[in-house]
């Protein structure tokens, strides 16, 4: 995969600007990856992500397009490109969280997951090998491994058993996608580390899955389930240690705006959280100056837009006291609006932060970013 460096800003760890050269065109990191889990992001269309979030990278989820309506229908209708009318760049993750989420009688054996759907109580096993076969006929531009995830915190004993099938599991999924490149697959694929907040652990997986040839790019995953902030961050920084400089990194699931800027001055270059467009949903906005709630009836006559300094579609059209009447009124229109501005601020956030890592800035970006984060609306 064409990837390169475009700058580090020395003065703030680790922290860098890259450029992703994919089939659908080119992603420059950091850059926080929109998820739309059933081959759309909810409340909005392709026009509203291309045109309004301007971004050209998104997260679809094989677990639930494996379900509904099933990969082969979508590989009918052109695959997740054509089957959406998003043209940018898809990433599909394994399903092996929505496994590990969603399904109550979820089993995990030395070849795969056995799981029910959460739809229909219908049985179903996941191997490395199936998983990678569901996302070639999604077509997707960046495909992840199966993994063993499990939840924090945990014995060591079944952190190390994480680590070693998660290690056999990138093992098969290499192999069995070296073979489809020889048949002209052009897909990307990620190997995932796991290793829980143990330091020996993540240096392991990540080690092991190193020495197994070449993947396209490495995944953090395993975070965000149940550790603490701080936690997190010196897992990142430990495994970022240990993988390759010229690979993008991903950190999976995360976060916040604050996990998200401590973990770009650690490395990462790619993220994807559902945060944005569920907070949007229940009424929590970001903006430059904290978080508010839209809500609150001290917005019912407030005729300003929701950030001042936001150039999102919502905030150049639309005032407060308005998204607060379509919140109340319940109206669907509200969730469009609200998701736009939440994934634009996000969007805008990394962008802000590679434009400040290239010109040696970031340290003051970040500081700039938490004093905003800690007013008071």
């Amino acid at each position: 995969m064409d990837f390169r460096i475009d700058a580090i800003d020395k003065c703030a760890k680790h922290a860098r600007a890259t450029t992703i050269t994919l089939p659908h065109g080119e992603v420059q990191t950091p850059i926080f990856m929109p998820v739309g889990t059933q081959a759309c992001v909810k409340g909005l269309d392709a026009i509203d992500i291309t045109n309004h979030l301007q971004t050209n990278i998104i997260l679809a989820n094989t677990y639930h397009l494996y379900l509904r309506p099933g990969e082969n229908t979508i590989k009918t209708l052109g695959g997740l490109h054509g089957f959406s009318g998003y043209n940018g760049n898809f990433l599909t993750d394994s399903g092996g969280f929505q496994a590990f989420s969603l399904s109550q009688n979820m089993k995990k054996h030395d070849n795969g997951i056995a799981f029910k759907s959460h739809i229909d109580g219908s049985e179903h096993f996941f191997t490395p090998q199936k998983v990678l076969d569901i996302q070639y006929a999604l077509h997707s531009d960046i495909m992840m491994v199966l993994d063993d995830l499990i939840g924090l915190p945990a014995p060591k004993e079944r952190i190390a058993l994480s680590v070693q099938k998660t290690t056999q599991w990138a093992k098969e999924s290499l192999q069995y996608h070296l073979e489809k490149k020889k048949l002209g697959a052009n897909n990307r694929l990620f190997a995932i580390t796991q290793g829980g907040t143990d330091e020996q652990m993540r240096i392991q997986s990540a080690k092991e899955l190193c020495s197994l040839g070449e993947f396209d790019g490495y995944a953090i995953g395993g975070l965000a389930v149940g550790e603490s902030a701080q936690e997190m961050y010196d897992t990142i920084e430990c495994v970022n240690a240990y993988l390759p400089k010229e690979k993008p990194r991903y950190l999976m699931g995360v976060g916040t705006p604050e996990n998200i800027i401590e973990a770009i001055e650690r490395g990462v270059d790619m993220f994807d959280c559902v945060m944005p467009t569920r907070n949007a949903r229940n009424a929590t906005l970001f903006t430059s100056r904290g978080k508010i709630a839209i809500k609150s009836s001290k917005y019912r006559l407030d005729d300003s837009p929701l950030d001042e300094k936001c150039d999102c579609y919502t905030c150049k059209n639309y005032s407060k006291a308005y998204l607060h009447h379509l919140f109340r009124a319940n109206e669907i229109t509200y969730h469009r609006l609200a998701s736009i501005h939440n994934l634009k601020y996000y969007l805008n956030l990394v962008k802000g932060a590679r434009n400040a890592i290239i010109e040696g800035k970031f340290l003051e970006y970040k500081k700039e970013l938490y004093i905003g984060l800690n007013a008071q609306d």
